[in-house]
């Protein structure tokens, strides 16, 4: 198959074709999930034989995790995001789709560490499982993220510096693009940040729907409990360069791709950091698993030189027509 995508399906303005293309493969995390996520993935027999393995290891339909019920329970909504990246990256890859480099947001990675072959679908899902399980007990009211756009990582951290106690959390969490910052921690003391943020001249500054204080000390157990029983799985080397969260740094060897799917719930992920890294690996092209269009968006903002698109159904037809090329 020619790896060449026609700018009208990546909605960019000039007509053009890529030349060369070197494909990222990027999996978004929570935050990201809508109901019906796993009723609209594109149409493949590797989406099917997908949804078909993830519902034996669970012992129940896959799809029920994405109905509006399912999707209050962390433990599902981490679970459809697991699923809806793994299925719709193997059938790109099954229609010719070459991936480059991987790369995935907080629960993303663990899709992404199964793309690249560096973990098993079974051992992902199991995993996921008990993350998802494990934070939803440790917070299961009062606790979150936060999203602030127009300060930057100092103005932001210096901030949550003067306002976090003991009794009311608050970390930086995820740097997404110089001036989009999330952070975690308490709903009290997250939105005691928030105010001071707009008062600091924040363009946008809100809750995010997640329920769990990810990325920051307070889930230091959930690392720990991930780390035990990694290390009684068998991972391998990735196939392609796994850009970790914690480092942001290009990994190549199981112990590496095991420390970041144990830590990166405990520590802030580096996700414009991350991008710029798959740039520098030689991808110009940045396609997004569905459900989410935000790492879409901070690909373009964090590397202007790429093309990024999500994975949409129409753009899965134009991998076809070209494959029929």
């Amino acid at each position: 198959m020619s790896a060449a995508f026609s700018a009208p399906i990546l909605g960019i303005s000039r007509t053009a074709r890529i030349a060369k293309v070197n494909t990222a493969f990027l999996f978004p995390g929570q935050g990201a999930q809508r109901p019906g996520m796993l009723h609209e993935l594109v149409d493949d027999p590797a989406v099917d034989l997908t949804l078909e393995e993830i519902s034996d290891i669970l012992k129940s339909d896959v799809r029920l995790l994405d109905s509006p019920g399912a999707l209050n329970s962390t433990v599902s909504v981490q679970l459809a995001l697991l699923t809806s990246g793994v299925a719709t990256a193997r059938a790109l890859q099954r229609r010719g789709v070459i991936c480059c480099a991987v790369a995935g947001l907080s629960v993303g990675a663990f899709a992404a560490a199964v793309v690249a072959e560096a973990i098993t679908l079974k051992d992902a899902v199991i995993l996921v499982c008990s993350r998802a399980e494990k934070m939803e007990k440790l917070y299961p009211v009062g606790y979150g993220l936060a999203a602030i756009v127009g300060l930057n990582e100092r103005q932001i951290t210096a901030i949550v510096d003067s306002l976090h106690t003991a009794t009311t959390p608050v970390f930086v969490g995820n740097i997404n693009a110089p001036r989009q910052i999330v952070i975690a921690g308490s709903i009290e003391g997250m939105q005691k940040v928030l105010e001071e943020a707009c008062r600091h001249g924040a363009r946008k500054a809100e809750l995010l729907h997640v329920s769990v204080p990810s990325h920051c000390p307070l889930l230091a157990s959930v690392a720990d409990s991930l780390r035990l029983q990694l290390n009684s799985m068998q991972l391998k080397a990735p196939k392609y360069p796994y850009i970790a969260n914690v480092n942001a740094r290009a990994v190549r060897s199981a112990s590496a791709v095991a420390t970041d799917l144990a830590d990166n719930i405990a520590h802030g992920v580096r996700w414009r950091d991350a991008t710029i890294v798959a740039e520098e690996l030689g991808c110009n092209l940045f396609l997004e698993m569905p459900p989410g269009h935000a790492l879409t968006d901070l690909a373009k903002e964090n590397v202007p030189g790429v093309t990024a698109s999500v994975v949409t159904t129409d753009l899965f037809r134009h991998v076809l027509r070209l494959a029929a090329a």
